[in-house]
């Protein structure tokens, strides 16, 4: 099968990445945490110029992609460039509205494909990770408008927000997958207390406390109590978006690697010529490749029936988390001390794989998931 990506999917990873190398660059990554800001809101309207957030959805949408491959092409040029913006926060609050089949809200998702508005999914909660049906934040019906309490965790750009997308349980117990529904809250409601934090890659999160917040009825997204399928799809669509932003840095770190060791040199001779650093570089290739299989077998399975999709997705998220930590640890003992410095690039985007192998569930949380989806599908 030819895994290459379209014509037109290639042409817009090509501008993406021509942009981040002539304006934005590893300097870009290093100066953000130092100004404290989160990412640079040129950058951002320009990318959503070049349609990086509209390849994101359907032209039914606003957009002029959606496929699994065109997130694929956007997020592994992401990677590759350290993008510091919140693109991974747009896609999943824009596609929570798209799958929860509510045409109220239209106006918001234009928002988010255009870049005008900046959403976020706020669904993990203390504790917890990101399974779709885990929600104990509650929302009830009161007279003419909903009543909203409850505690969410690690927020994607949650503090430079406009709208969040909030999962609470308007009925049944913590786990059940039905009951659950989800809000459109503009964050400067009476009651929503967001605590903003820096990642340590230089990305930022936040985390949300709702004390009685009061919406208006027209705040619900989608049918009330059925919105588990939307945050599944919104969520797998993360994941993948994750796995190939980290495909894209696993493959700067090898190139930049390999250059290294060529350049390096120690008894007279390329330190990459000897044996056994050849060996370490063909097992993290290996890897690497490995990782690309995962998430492109991920992204084939995007758009199947939703057990089928979740279990390529754990597989997938299980797969690149793993491999990401084994690259990121030998690329940086490869450089040797250098490879800690500030000034060098290595180090970034060692930490920004190191954020991603957690992002949307860690290895463990996504094995347990793998399992916990192939028992039920044994049992049915």
């Amino acid at each position: 099968m030819n895994f290459e990506h379209t014509h037109e999917r290639r042409l817009l990873a090509q501008s993406i990445l021509r942009y981040v190398d002539e304006r934005y660059g590893d300097i870009a990554r290093r100066t953000v945490p130092l100004a404290g800001q989160g990412f640079e809101q040129t950058h951002w309207h320009a990318l959503a110029e070049l349609g990086a957030l509209a390849a994101l959805f359907s032209p039914d949408h606003g957009g002029f992609g959606g496929n699994a491959f065109d997130l694929m092409a956007v997020f592994e040029q992401v990677g590759r460039g350290l993008v510091a913006e919140p693109l991974l926060a747009s896609l999943m609050a824009g596609h929570a509205l798209v799958h929860s089949g509510d045409d109220r809200h239209a106006e918001l998702l234009a928002g988010i494909v255009e870049g005008a508005t900046l959403a976020s999914l706020a669904h993990c909660e203390p504790g917890g990770q990101w399974h779709p049906a885990e929600v104990s934040c509650n929302a009830r019906q009161h007279g003419d408008h909903w009543i909203l309490n409850g505690c969410k965790a690690g927020v994607p750009w949650g503090a430079e927000a406009e709208v969040l997308m909030v999962s609470a349980r308007t009925s049944g117990n913590w786990n059940d997958e039905s009951g659950i529904s989800l809000f459109a809250l503009p964050v400067g409601t009476q009651g929503v207390k967001l605590r903003g934090h820096p990642d340590f890659d230089g990305g930022r999160s936040a985390d949300l406390d709702l004390c009685y917040v009061q919406l208006p009825m027209h705040a619900l997204v989608g049918p009330q109590g059925m919105a588990v399928e939307a945050l599944r799809a919104a969520i797998g669509r993360g994941i993948l978006a994750v796995c190939s932003e980290a495909v894209g840095l696993m493959e700067v770190m090898m190139a930049s690697t390999l250059d290294y060791l060529k350049a390096r040199k120690q008894f007279g001779a390329p330190i990459g010529s000897f044996q056994a650093v050849q060996h370490r570089m063909v097992d993290l290739m290996l890897h690497v490749e490995q990782a690309r299989s995962a998430t492109i077998n991920c992204a084939l399975h995007l758009d199947a029936a939703g057990p089928v999709r979740d279990r390529y997705v754990a597989a997938a998220k299980f797969t690149v988390s793993t491999a990401a930590l084994k690259l990121a640890q030998e690329c940086i003992q490869l450089h040797g001390g250098i490879g800690m410095t500030w000034e060098l690039p290595m180090s970034h985007y060692a930490k920004r794989l190191g954020l991603l192998t957690y992002q949307l569930g860690d290895e463990d949380f996504h094995l347990a998931r793998y399992a916990e989806l192939v028992g039920e599908e044994g049992a049915s």
